[in-house]
């Protein structure tokens, strides 16, 4: 079914001259007016005249666009954004980018996903975004006005934090999570730690980053960062790619820390057909805390995310902007912005004698 988004491209005009041809409410030269028609003809686009006379239509559902579903960290998030939605009678529909940050099919398909969920009026969206730091501004700002086309749909960002372009938003704190990932390295006794990262150009992987070298910095240590970083995806497969590149460039390193657990997996892999015992002769950390970290041997120390708890608290974002209905922009002050801190957990990838904490409630 077309939108009025494609009438709009097809037409060559924007999304609002597209509005007014149809509604007539303002004038449009003939010119423009007769472009939109046939656009609008040729692709059997019709505007919703019950939907267009109704003030604020509720559609009992929000939109989620998440960046890879298939991963182990997202679902956890989405069950917090679910066990909001159902306790509101509210439907959640979910769209799935298949790609990160930075990716431009990825970034492609969360447009698309962003029209078609605002074109079928859902009543708010939650969203990562895939869109390239340099390209923020434009975007969100293109995106706020297509938001409101119909009527006004409140949006929450999770991971990125658009607290200046007015997006309520729920991030995690990667920086001190990561300091205090690289201290407990320290304390159990490494000097040469690697640093195995997310894509090149994440906002959230830069934090982590920068989070790595101070937390290096402020013990004393001051290696070659580009010698001591590789680059995965934050897939297992990646993990182990990245793990093979550091044990060829960096034989006596003695610690590894990792962006996430599924590259923290695929990198312990590595090492173990390496014959490299770990923790005794590396030790390796994750981030996340997924079921994963506690079922692999050795199971993983990693920084535990609270994940299901951030959907929860997005979902109310969206759910306290939905309930107060139609008003005017909010004023720069009353975005909110939450930031959620993450916590040490020890298990035998560090410390060998910690004890097993098996958590399969979410799995």
């Amino acid at each position: 079914m077309s939108s009025i988004f494609d009438v709009a491209e097809l037409a060559g005009v924007s999304i609002s001259t597209v509005s007014n041809v149809l509604t007539k409410k303002r004038y449009v030269s003939p010119e423009l007016a007769r472009r939109v028609e046939e656009a609008a003809k040729k692709l059997s686009y019709e505007a919703n005249p019950i939907a267009r006379s109704m003030k604020n239509p509720k559609t009992g559902t929000i939109g989620v666009i998440s960046e890879d579903m298939t991963g182990v960290f997202y679902p956890y998030i989405l069950k917090g954004i679910n066990s909001v939605a159902l306790e509101k009678g509210y439907q959640v529909v979910i769209g799935d980018t298949q790609g990160m940050t930075g990716n431009a099919d990825a970034f492609k398909r969360e447009k698309q996903m962003f029209r078609r969920l605002i074109a079928n009026r859902v009543d708010g969206i939650i969203f990562f975004s895939s869109v390239p730091g340099e390209s923020s501004s434009e975007y969100i700002t293109d995106l706020k006005k297509t938001a409101n086309l119909y009527k006004r749909t409140p949006l929450v960002s999770l991971e990125r934090d658009f607290t200046d372009y007015g997006i309520d938003s729920v991030i995690f704190d990667g920086y001190n999570n990561t300091r205090v990932a690289i201290q407990h390295l320290i304390d159990v006794g490494c000097r040469k730690i690697c640093h195995i990262t997310g894509p090149v150009g994440m906002d959230i992987v830069m934090e982590r980053q920068r989070g790595f070298r101070d937390g290096l910095l402020e013990n004393g240590l001051d290696p070659d960062l580009e010698a001591v970083t590789a680059n995965g995806d934050f897939t297992h497969q990646s993990g182990y790619v990245a793990m093979k590149q550091l044990l060829e460039r960096v034989p006596d390193m003695d610690g590894v820390f990792c962006d996430n657990d599924q590259m923290a997996v695929g990198a312990l892999k590595v090492l173990k057909a390496a014959g490299k015992r770990v923790p005794e002769e590396i030790r390796l950390m994750g981030y996340d805390d997924v079921f994963l970290a506690s079922v692999v041997e050795p199971s993983l120390s990693t920084i535990h995310i609270q994940k299901r708890h951030a959907g929860i608290e997005a979902a109310k974002m969206l759910f306290s902007r939905i309930e107060e209905g139609d008003r005017e922009e909010d004023a720069a002050g009353s975005v909110i912005g939450h930031k959620m801190a993450g916590n040490l957990v020890v298990r035998r990838s560090t410390v060998a004698d910690s004890p097993e904490d098996w958590n399969l409630v979410d799995w």
